[in-house]
């Protein structure tokens, strides 16, 4: 998984996460109809560690920043997912976590910086303040 995927899984994770701990689903009923948290769980636990160990050792100090916040928030993962039942109240309290927002909101920035949106772009470049104004 590289490091673009990796970011893909968490952001698609979390926002399943929502929806699971919307759906007010009783722990114990990862056997019955719908889909299951546990899988996204996993999957998102796998990116964090992938992430932060390709992170971690970087020069620059807002990637390590990012290593640490997924090593803490792959932690509450991995206690979750230690649990034998998993349903939306403890999803709920793990989207409430400030360690796992603390990641999401790094990596919107991280990646933005990376890559800045379509419509950023050509919004900076319909005016460059620095060319002056030839109407005037």
């Amino acid at each position: 998984m590289d490091l673009a995927e990796s970011i893909e899984t968490i952001e698609a994770g979390y926002e399943f996460l929502l929806a699971y701990a919307a759906q007010g689903r009783p722990a114990g009923t990862e056997t019955g109809p719908g889909p299951h948290a546990r899988p996204t769980l996993e999957g998102m636990l796998e990116a964090m560690v992938q992430l932060g160990d390709s992170l971690a050792d970087r020069e620059e100090p807002f990637e390590r920043v990012i290593a640490e916040d997924c090593r803490k928030a792959g932690a509450a993962i991995a206690f979750l997912l230690s649990q034998e039942k998993i349903g939306s109240e403890i999803v709920d309290n793990l989207n409430a976590s400030i360690h796992l927002r603390a990641v999401l909101t790094d990596l919107f920035l991280y990646s933005e910086a990376l890559e800045p949106s379509a419509e950023e772009t050509s919004q900076s470049m319909a005016y460059d303040a620095t060319q002056g104004n030839p109407d005037a």
